[in-house]
């Protein structure tokens, strides 16, 4: 089985506005985040974005949007050496979709990256800044860590909660 770190994306691996990044410009990746995830990612950790993109159901922004987002974030990671091996996101909005397993609270895009790539949960961890993305990372029977808007994470603490 594999292990994961699990990533919320604004907040977490770029810089939160508290409000929809609809334009390429006002995406600003967190380039302190990637040493320590580069450091589990030579350790054999999968890192796996689980991101509520609501804006999109909203209209605020595209698709292709942001693909090129998480492309220029590939681009971050692997300039340093490190993968980011998928970037879930949740494209639904309660106030104009459908009810949807994906959005967190709820579990559904952990679940689905544990069963696509034979990831072990007890093995992982989630990081989010929010508390909907510890309850996600809980219903899916991941740990998680919750910081700070743009906190700088470390390898530290993070193998701390692997480690308990």
């Amino acid at each position: 089985m594999n292990k994961a770190i699990f990533l919320d994306r604004d907040g977490v691996l770029n810089h939160e506005i508290y409000d929809y990044i609809c334009r390429v410009e006002d995406f600003e990746v967190l380039e302190y985040q990637i040493p320590p995830l580069k450091k589990l990612y030579d350790e054999g950790y999968m890192l796996i974005i689980i991101t509520n993109q609501g804006g999109i159901a909203l209209k605020r922004y595209t698709e292709e949007t942001l693909a090129e987002m998480h492309r220029i974030l590939g681009e971050r990671f692997e300039a340093q050496g490190a993968k980011i091996t998928h970037a879930y996101y949740c494209p639904h909005h309660p106030t104009v979709s459908e009810p949807c397993n994906c959005r967190k609270p709820l579990s559904g895009m952990v679940l689905e990256a544990i069963a696509t790539y034979n990831i072990d949960p007890s093995l992982s961890v989630m990081i989010g800044d929010k508390p909907r993305d510890v309850e996600a990372a809980n219903g899916a029977g991941v740990k998680g860590i919750l910081i700070e808007p743009d906190e700088q994470i470390t390898y530290e603490s993070i193998k701390k909660v692997l480690s308990n």
